[in-house]
């Protein structure tokens, strides 16, 4: 008797995977706009190497997980509306499992597991794909391909996609192939309350983890260490972990934007600016906090503290069916001119002499206030349509001073309301008393 057929492994995934509904739902909407008799495919991403025979930690593709459910490497998609065959509409391909695979990595979808999770009632295995290509596709008009076409994306490495976009131009050409991405960008800016339940535990998640290092901070502990204590507390709650590299810098490296060494002393007297999100089920939080590392702001640190918060209260305020995201960008601009020129950082001179395209309050806010969040920290969206309710965002301002060594940004993650904005991490602390209360009540622990 073999291996597989006495041993049964059982599905548990370690965070809890919404309803097949979701992607049921997901796949339908999708389907709606592609044109008669085409069919797409969508792939999970490659494996990919470190060095030897190591790999990185698998992530998967966004768009396939959108439309599947599926959380595992070696998986394909296929959807095909007008299929002559009803079972040719909706078909999975998964990695099949085998004794050897199950002694050395453990649990697979299983086929029944498979068509659970994803709704798709016809699975199949991934190394019967190729044939089945061959069979179905004198019946197709054309394909749509899954690339990423992220503004954001500068990597120039081909993955599975590619790979069968080449097949497909070479043996059959006339074969329009058309762009899933335009599509996948609309569908998925807008949550569902399934994708937003997923969303709500990763930021509660993050809550958890902000509230340790309030009672852990204090001059002398490491970034690092502040770090370790974040990532302790994503994965002591099914957090998956990370969704992003976190950011940890105190004293000059707040003013580095992207500072994820981490390797500093946090001195008395500095401010540590925050930046991390829990990913939980492919769903990403963004949280940034600055704090004083002793448990009290300086009267300049609090007045430069309050100025960010007060853009930041603002710039929510905006975030309604309608906006739109330049426009949005160059109001949130003039507020920081405004509170810049309080805090005597810029004068009406350099405003008056400033270039339109890089105005004077970007010497010390120089990046963007906002971006979609969702299965991406820096989820797909169209920046120039009207924003839509559904949709969520980052609200993060900042002011960075290099030659005072203090750099604060403020960072919530906004759901788009009917009426108003919804504050998904309103219950994560952020007015100056607040922070310094809590941070010298857990010290006295």
């Amino acid at each position: 008797m073999g291996f597989l057929n006495f041993v049964q492994i059982h599905k548990i995934m370690k965070y809890k995977a919404p309803a097949s509904d979701l992607f049921v739902l997901n796949r339908k909407n999708f389907a709606k706009h592609m044109l008669p008799g085409t069919a797409a495919v969508f792939f999970s991403n490659d494996m990919l190497v470190t060095n030897a025979d190591g790999h990185y930690l698998f992530t998967q593709n966004s768009n396939l997980y959108y439309l599947s459910g599926i959380d595992q490497e070696k998986t394909i998609l296929f959807l095909f509306p007008d299929a002559p065959r009803p079972e040719w509409r909706e078909v999975l391909f998964i990695l099949k499992t085998n004794a050897t695979i199950q002694i050395w990595e453990g649990w697979k979808y299983s086929i029944e597991e498979a068509r659970e999770a994803s709704g798709v009632k016809t699975i199949r295995y991934a190394d019967t794909f190729d044939a089945f290509i061959r069979t179905v596709i004198s019946h197709c008009t054309g394909f749509y391909l899954d690339f990423n076409e992220h503004e954001r994306n500068s990597l120039t490495a081909s993955g599975a996609g590619n790979r069968f976009a080449s097949f497909l131009r070479e043996e059959f050409p006339a074969h329009p192939l058309h762009r899933a991405a335009p599509i996948l960008e609309n569908l998925r800016s807008i949550k569902s309350k399934w994708e937003l339940t997923q969303l709500q535990e990763a930021i509660d998640i993050t809550a958890k983890a902000f509230n340790r290092v309030l009672g852990f901070l204090k001059p002398g502990v490491m970034e690092y260490e502040v770090e370790a204590e974040i990532t302790h507390e994503f994965i002591r709650n099914r957090a998956t972990g990370h969704a992003y590299t976190p950011i940890i810098g105190s004293g000059y490296n707040a003013c580095v934007l992207h500072y994820i060494e981490n390797k500093e002393m946090c001195q008395d007297g500095d401010l540590i600016l925050m930046d991390f999100g829990a990913e939980y089920g492919n769903y990403s939080a963004d949280l940034t906090r600055t704090v004083p590392v002793n448990g009290k702001f300086s009267k300049r640190q609090k007045d430069i503290y309050s100025a960010v918060l007060r853009v930041h209260k603002a710039a929510v305020k905006m975030l309604v069916p309608g906006t739109l995201l330049e426009e949005y960008h160059v109001e949130v601009g003039k507020l920081m001119e405004s509170e810049l020129l309080g805090l005597k950082l810029i004068s009406k001179t350099d405003i008056k002499n400033q270039d339109p395209a890089w105005p004077a309050y970007k010497k010390y806010f120089m990046h963007g206030t906002s971006h979609f969040l969702g299965l991406d920290t820096h989820d797909v969206g169209n920046r120039y349509q009207p924003f839509k309710e559904g949709m969520v965002f980052t609200c993060e301002p900042g002011i960075y001073i290099p030659e005072e060594k203090i750099g604060i940004r403020i960072e919530n993650d906004i759901l788009v309301g009917k009426k108003a904005p919804i504050d998904l991490m309103k219950h994560i602390p952020y007015e100056v008393e607040e922070i310094e209360s809590l941070m010298n009540q857990r010290k006295k622990k």
